[in-house]
């Protein structure tokens, strides 16, 4: 196995330790009770605001804190976020509409709210999110590149399955799914999988506003005669890597951003042990 130098590991080090960045000056915060949750970047705020102004949506306000979200019952917030949510898809704020919805659960892991997944992006709230990397049994990682015809980042190496993870659904179900979806991993291979962590990541997602995360890490130790195959047309295909061209593809920049993550994160945990 290749030795990864020191100056790549201290790379992949500060990359981790940046996964949460400064967010734009003039951001307008949102607000559930007294605690931010969310920001507006300012493309949006002109707009949102005169909606508000002009024709207000019940449990929702803004003023000069930001824009407040009352806490009422779930199921009442969610309806109010879902209208503000349409009239910003109207008005081409929120271009990648996926007719799915993320749920929003604050720090007391309670449900607070539920919406379109595009809008999560918009309103710069956390989701979550669950990646699996995929280590064939010679220490090799699968890692799959992204279809040309995907919305975001196509084209890009990303990790063996991953995905946002749905209102309603489990971390773990989450996890099973993509990885029979995007690398057609049997489930009782797939729920074998290892947890491995979690990362927090924030960063502004021009046009689509800020993307806010948290990323699920699982490991998944796979067979030699196992070849991920894509079922869903969201892959459109798969190579095995050494850990140190894993390194220097993330380096390069041929990963997608969470993946490149992700994937740091497994090259140091077993660079550590070695």
């Amino acid at each position: 196995m290749a030795i990864i130098p020191v100056s790549t590991l201290a790379a992949l080090e500060e990359m981790l330790q940046n996964a949460s960045c400064h967010l734009p000056h003039a951001c307008l915060p949102i607000l559930l009770g007294d605690r931010t949750i969310g920001h507006l970047v300012p493309e949006f705020t002109p707009f949102v605001i005169e909606s508000l102004q002009d024709d207000p949506i019940t449990h929702l306000n803004v003023s000069a804190r930001g824009l407040s979200l009352a806490l009422v019952p779930p199921a009442h917030l969610s309806a109010s976020l879902r209208v503000l949510a349409m009239r910003m898809r109207k008005a081409g704020f929120i271009p990648a509409w996926r007719n799915e919805e993320f749920a929003f659960y604050g720090a007391d892991g309670h449900e607070y709210f539920r919406v379109e997944r595009a809008a999560f992006r918009s309103f710069g709230v956390q989701s979550q999110a669950a990646h699996i990397n995929g280590v064939a049994a010679n220490g090799q990682l699968w890692v799959g590149r992204r279809s040309e015809s995907k919305q975001i980042d196509p084209g890009k190496l990303d990790n063996l399955a991953a995905g946002g993870i749905s209102a309603s659904e489990t971390v773990v179900h989450c996890a099973i799914r993509e990885l029979w979806e995007e690398a057609g991993i049997p489930e009782p291979i797939a729920s074998t999988i290892t947890p491995a962590g979690k990362l927090l990541i924030c960063r502004p997602h021009p046009p689509h506003g800020i993307h806010h995360e948290s990323l699920f890490i699982f490991d998944l130790e796979l067979p030699n005669h196992l070849i991920p195959v894509n079922h869903d047309g969201e892959v459109s295909g798969f190579i095995q890597l050494d850990l140190a061209e894993a390194a220097a593809r993330i380096l390069a920049d041929e990963f997608t951003t969470d993946a490149a993550l992700v994937t740091a994160d497994l090259i140091l945990r077993r660079n550590r042990m070695a």
